[in-house]
């Protein structure tokens, strides 16, 4: 069985996060979608509200978990679910190089688990969850963050703002 992993803090899932997780599922028999947690950094949704958006975004997608984990490399996590693949997406060459950097350390720890760049298409590459959580608050970030986020994470997004539709 092929499995892939892709890792995120997903604060909010974005819809770049979407097709990534959606043309992940085409390559593997199975995905695992994972919320990294990382004690040292402040989120605006907790862990339990992240894994909740996460799957009803992707409740779709059969052959798909939505986990978490914990203070730990992303290439130890993958291992111990006896994944084959990680997943990164690159939306600009600073990603590129980031990600590049990491696939070889990755490498050195687990040789036998390979990285998968994939590109999301240029209309939502610069999509990112900081961005997002930027455009909420100015008259009218209703009908722009709309566009960016799945339909559970925008109903969330209204609730945090204190807004109804």
């Amino acid at each position: 069985m092929r499995r892939g992993v892709y890792a995120g803090s997903f604060d909010p899932v974005t819809n770049g996060h979407l097709w990534m997780i959606e043309h992940g599922v085409r390559l593997f028999d199975e995905m695992v979608v994972a919320i990294g947690e990382n004690p040292d950094k402040r989120y605006t949704f907790s862990v339990d509200e992240r894994l909740a958006m996460l799957r009803e975004a992707t409740q779709h997608l059969p052959n798909l978990r939505v986990e978490c984990f914990e203070n730990r490399f992303l290439v130890d996590y993958a291992r111990d679910l006896n994944a084959d693949y990680i997943i990164r997406g690159i939306r600009e060459a600073a990603d590129y190089e980031f990600e590049r950097k990491m696939r070889y350390v990755n490498a050195d720890l687990a040789p036998h688990i390979d990285t998968i760049f994939l590109m999301p298409p240029r209309e939502i590459a610069e999509v990112s969850s900081t961005m997002v959580k930027g455009l909420v608050g100015p008259a009218g970030w209703e009908d722009v963050v709309g566009q960016y986020v799945p339909e559970p994470v925008f109903k969330r997004l209204l609730a945090l703002s204190g807004r109804q539709r």
